[in-house]
């Protein structure tokens, strides 16, 4: 790793805040103390301003010295739960061990919020033409992109940066994610005498099985398109010697690029009808409620992006951060983020920055190493510095 313009990083400083933020739970719906604490490290650092939003979301603000575009670098606070009994040690107890720091939202992702922070406050402001805002997002966990479409709409930047895990590489687009729900109708009868009934267990056991069936969709950047199953519950239940009436199953759809919730809910459709298999299809409606009572609906259906790799974000990006480490390359997410909402939706330039692995993701033991942390600390600066010094 190179040295880069502006101040020098404090390493220990960003290691003591990052083990701090992990100490804090802050599961979705319960990231006030997390943000405060986010907030406060954004003025000890002289952020020009730092608040909370509406919804939650801890917003850190720094001007440079002409007006310009404005750059949001974002990562969400909110964390999956973990049970200790899997773990090596507390997973709140952010223990450093062999130049690692374990916690739970180390890898996902506190340890690139925290990054974020002190990679900006870094920059040199009189190099800056433009401004930057810090977001700690609230409730990704279970609405990607839901509290970060207000940030988007009340301070209306012009790119995007999205703090998760891709390896310190660089992320020009990811696969979209939708939860679709299918409910099988049968006819219910005593159990004694199965023949008069219908059983909807036994209809949708064959609408899985042609859904499996299906081709998997490919796309040359962004890898293979998904349909898993993710649960199943009959109604009534328990059954109590009854013949089930309903089935309903959810799958986790994995989303290319052009796909809508039409196209998705007309493919189960499809299948239903090739099985002979009464049923209702749609894509759930998400419901969501922050720890600050700001409310999400809209359907949990969230769009694949790509941005082109001749984009003058991906080209000043790259180039900054291969000037950093000459190991830097250009991939993809598989996983679903907070970008299919600035870049999905709001088709506002996005890329994606950070260190750690999707797959350090939501397991136990996650953690992540100290000196990858300082890199991505170095490598959101230089981000920063390249993109708004481009006036």
């Amino acid at each position: 790793m190179k040295n880069i313009g502006g101040y020098n990083m404090d390493k220990n400083a960003l290691v003591e805040f990052t083990r701090d933020i992990l100490r804090i739970r802050s599961l979705s719906g319960e990231e006030g103390p997390v943000v405060e604490r986010i907030v406060l490290e954004m003025h000890n650092l002289g952020y020009d301003d730092a608040w909370i939003d509406q919804a939650g979301n801890a917003l850190g603000l720094i001007q440079g010295h002409k007006p310009g575009k404005c750059i949001l670098l974002d990562a969400h606070v909110d964390t999956v739960t973990a049970n200790p009994d899997d773990w090596h040690s507390d997973p709140w107890a952010a223990d450093i061990r062999e130049g690692r720091i374990f916690g739970r939202g180390s890898a996902d992702t506190k340890g690139n919020l925290a990054a974020m922070v002190y990679g900006a406050s870094r920059v040199n402001r009189e190099q800056l033409i433009g401004s930057i805002i810090v977001c700690g997002s609230v409730h990704e966990e279970v609405m990607e992109g839901g509290s970060l479409q207000l940030v988007i709409k009340e301070n209306l930047p012009d790119y995007v940066v999205i703090g998760e895990a891709t390896n310190l590489h660089l992320n020009r687009g990811g696969r979209g994610r939708a939860e679709v729900v299918a409910e099988s109708i049968g006819k219910s009868a005593h159990s004694s005498s199965p023949e008069i009934g219908i059983c909807a267990v036994h209809a949708m056991m064959r609408l899985i099985e042609a859904i499996e069936q299906i081709p998997v969709q490919q796309h040359p950047f962004l890898g293979s398109g998904s349909m898993v199953l993710t649960d199943i519950i009959s109604n009534p239940y328990p059954g109590s010697s009854v013949i089930p009436n309903r089935c309903r199953v959810t799958f986790d759809r994995r989303l290319l690029l052009n796909e809508t919730i039409d196209s998705v809910v007309n493919e189960v459709k499809s299948c239903a009808h090739a099985a002979n298999v009464e049923c209702s299809v749609t894509v759930l409606e998400g419901q969501e409620t922050t720890y600050r009572g700001y409310q999400m609906c809209a359907p949990k259906f969230f769009p694949a992006w790509v941005l082109e790799l001749e984009h003058p974000l991906v080209k000043h990006a790259y180039a900054a951060l291969k000037n950093l480490n000459s190991n830097t390359e250009i991939k993809s997410f598989q996983f679903c983020t907070n970008a299919a909402s600035s870049a999905g939706k709001f088709d506002i330039p996005t890329i994606g920055y950070g260190l750690g692995r999707e797959t350090d993701a939501h397991t136990a033991n996650e953690s992540i190493s100290i000196e990858e942390l300082h890199q991505a600390a170095l490598g959101y600066q230089a981000i920063i510095q390249a993109v708004l010094s481009q006036e």
